[in-house]
């Protein structure tokens, strides 16, 4: 090992550690040992120094035990011509300055709260773009998929590229492989947020780009939310370091790339990181540390080429990555998949309310198809000009010796997520009301709706190879094909949904979760019985009951209802169990059959939102595709957007249009002497909606011995205000009026 490399890490950290010493020091004139120190919203404390040495830093004045123990961890400085022939002494003086870099960090927030922003996207219109640790609500979410293996490890960068450019292609090489990307320190005053930000690529936790902050001290954060995992996902106790630093090696599968100039509070990180099995790559000339021994391979490595650092550090960090090798222009894969296309990001659209937009999976006999073949029937994206929108028809088409009609809805289901990995496209809703979003960025690199069928032939393939042999998918853009598909598609929907008409939630001791709405809703957890269909409508409970058969892993997992605990408002101790357990604690667990007490979760996706008319005592439901105004002061898009991301909101809940019409339906806050009575809640909804479940209200409402109830519901053409409806409920006698408080 090169004795310069020793004694620039070994004076690195003798530095670092008596700047932070006299930084502290300074703080204690100005500040009172007992201020309270943490990391905002996270139950950690200062989470590398507690999890490796198990000391619990709560005040400034705690601060200096660990900065004692730093001290202690220093070497003897490097003399004469003696050589280092192991890596210990640098090993220790790369812990002592990762030590008291995180002690930094807590004095910087100390004297400056609002420095860092802690959310899962930057601010960066109000120039809040650095993010600081990870709160415990991230960790949650983000941690489990490092133990999940959906994302395999980190590639934490330092410094800055030499262009924005290069600095864009090495980030969506690490996306394209799953990686997140953890970001800090700068290089001549510009730091790889601020390069990729002027190329126009989103930051934020969303898309696995993480801005932790300014310095090279802030890649403590990194190393933090490791540790964290490490304790959170793997068992491990504090101060278990060789435990938790081998979890890690064995586990997180990061390394480090050092983009500029290394200096010696550089040098003394990468040090530090190596006790992690981290190694350091850097595209400069420093010395290297190429034997194996903490690593899985070399310890640091230099001059790498900015066209082969990607390459070249997945190769060195020992990990396998597989990269989906699908033919479209875009970037492609998961870390996508929270993307947001945004209006002034936006080149063109379907569905969403501005046009129609349908999905519809078919079983086909094996000769009738062939197997890739993607056809675009009418324009593409680019014969349209910029802000121009689509009607659009996907016509999916699957044959296989193996595959079955019930799982159409299963393979149906996956483009939602599917067109979600395109990077520049967003896709929300399904079945007929389905949204997608293509950005400018997309169009540049020459997307083409054709690169939908693309993808989806691939991935279905991969995924779903056991039971399928071919998939053929149409994609339809003339106004009147694609109202023949929906039309056929609808009615293809109405017989899914009617497999289930007759099971009753008593009769099954078995319902299913669906988490497939997780990237854009992170705390949902949809639960799918047969008496309350998925929020989406593309599910009910035999679909999630055929989609654990093709996919025991996948997002449909049996859920064992377990004790009951509340019949009629729908509770089970099972199903709050596994709640809490797939929200990563965020839902400790709700009900069923309410909207007003502790209602289920609502996702982006759902196809209608219900809300409480106090006034009138009842409940109206607005569907996505009714822009207007409604009686609770909100349109769909804003009901969605308040309580759209996984919230569970007392006195709203998202739900299908089948759902309406099922006999649970907001059964507890029906009449208390009618077991099934939910329906009569309903005071409004869109005319739209009211005529196209006709059908299921008259024959439900007849059930309920109210055969005219269909009449007694109120639309937009009689009001959009709680009086206006009031007035009309007054004039049909509606039965809700007689019930007692909707409120309690």
């Amino acid at each position: 090992m090169s004795k310069l490399i020793a004694f620039a890490a070994i004076q690195g950290g003798y530095k670092v550690v008596s700047q932070v010493e006299g930084e502290l020091e300074k703080t204690l004139q100005s500040y009172d040992a007992s201020t309270k120190v943490e990391f905002p919203n996270t139950g950690y404390f200062l989470p590398v120094i507690y999890s490796l040495t198990g000391l619990k830093v709560e005040t400034l004045e705690d601060m200096r035990k660990p900065l004692e123990f730093a001290r202690k961890l220093l070497p003897p400085h490097i003399k004469g011509k003696h050589h280092l022939p192991f890596l210990g002494p640098l090993l220790d003086a790369g812990m002592a300055a990762i030590l008291a870099y995180e002690i930094r960090e807590a004095l910087r927030i100390v004297k400056d709260p609002d420095f860092y922003y802690p959310h899962e996207d930057p601010d960066i219109e109000n120039g809040k773009i650095w993010l600081g640790p990870a709160d415990d609500v991230v960790l949650r979410k983000r941690g489990v998929e490092f133990v999940d293996g959906s994302a395999p490890g980190f590639a934490a960068i330092v410094g800055a590229a030499p262009s924005p450019e290069i600095a864009k292609n090495i980030v969506e090489e690490y996306q394209k492989r799953n990686l997140y990307i953890f970001c800090a320190a700068q290089h001549r005053g510009i730091s790889i947020i601020d390069q990729l930000l002027e190329a126009d690529v989103q930051v934020g936790w969303n898309t696995r780009i993480v801005p932790f902050g300014p310095d090279i001290s802030s890649a403590v954060f990194a190393l933090g939310f490791a540790n964290r995992a490490a304790l959170a996902f793997g068992g491990l106790q504090p101060g278990d370091y060789k435990k938790i630093l081998k979890y890690n090696k064995d586990r997180i599968f990061a390394f480090v790339n050092a983009l500029g100039d290394i200096g010696t509070e550089w040098g003394v990180a990468a040090a530090g990181c190596v006790n992690w099995g981290f190694p350091t790559l850097a595209d400069t000339d420093i010395p290297e540390i190429l034997p194996t021994g903490i690593c899985t391979y070399e310890h640091v490595v230099a001059n790498v080429p900015h066209d082969e650092i990607v390459q070249r550090s997945v190769e060195v960090r020992g990990l396998k990555v597989q990269v989906s090798q699908i033919d479209i222009p875009c970037s492609f894969g998961p870390a996508y998949e929270g993307e947001r296309v945004r209006g002034k990001d936006l080149h063109s659209q379907m569905g969403g309310g501005k046009t129609q937009c349908t999905e519809l999976a078919k079983m086909a006999d094996m000769k009738e198809i062939e197997d890739g073949k993607v056809e675009v029937v009418g324009k593409d994206v680019p014969d349209i000009s910029e802000g121009d929108t689509l009607p659009l028809g996907i016509y999916v088409q699957i044959a296989g010796r193996e595959f079955q009609a019930d799982f159409e809805p299963i393979l149906e289901r996956q483009i939602h997520h599917l067109i979600n990995y395109i990077q520049g496209v967003m896709h929300i809703g399904q079945r007929d009301i389905s949204w997608i979003r293509v950005s400018k960025a997309a169009v540049e690199k020459g997307f083409t709706l054709k690169d939908i069928g693309v993808v989806l032939h691939a991935k279905m393939h991969q995924d779903f190879g056991k039971v399928l042999d071919k998939i053929q998918v149409t994609l339809y853009t003339k106004k009147d094909d694609v109202a023949k598909m929906t039309e056929r598609a609808k009615a293809e929907y109405k017989q899914r949904d009617e497999r289930v008409e007759n099971m009753k939630d008593e009769d099954v001791e078995i319902y299913y979760s669906c988490t497939l709405c997780q990237s854009f809703a992170p705390n949902h957890v949809c639960s799918v019985s047969p008496e309350r269909t998925g929020l989406c409508g593309a599910y009910n409970w035999m679909d999630c009951k055929a989609s654990y058969e093709i996919n025991p892993t996948g997002p449909n997992q049996p859920i064992k209802k377990g004790e009951v605990i509340d019949p009629r408002l729908g509770q089970w101790k099972g199903v709050n169990e596994f709640v809490k357990q797939a929200s990563r604690g965020a839902v400790e667990g709700y009900n069923f059959y309410s909207i007003v007490y502790d209602p289920m979760t609502t996702c982006g996706c759902c196809e209608c939102i219900a809300a409480v008319l106090p006034t009138c005592n009842g409940v109206m439901t607005v569907n996505r595709e009714y822009t207007g105004d409604t009686p609770c002061g909100m349109k769909f898009t804003t009901l969605a957007g308040v309580m759209g991301g996984g919230a569970k909101s007392p006195g709203f809940v998202g739900h299908s249009k089948f759902n309406i019409t099922q006999r649970k339906f907001i059964r507890g806050d029906g009449p208390p002497d009618m077991d099934e009575g939910g329906l009569l809640r309903i005071v409004w909804m869109p005319k739209m909606l009211k005529e196209e479940i006709k059908d299921r209200i008259d024959s439900r409402a007849k059930e309920l011995g109210l055969p005219d109830f269909y009449d007694k519901i109120a639309d937009e053409t009689v009001g959009t205000t709680e009086e206006e409806v009031m007035e009309f409920l007054k004039e049909k006698d509606h039965p809700a009026l007689k019930l007692e408080s909707v409120v309690g």
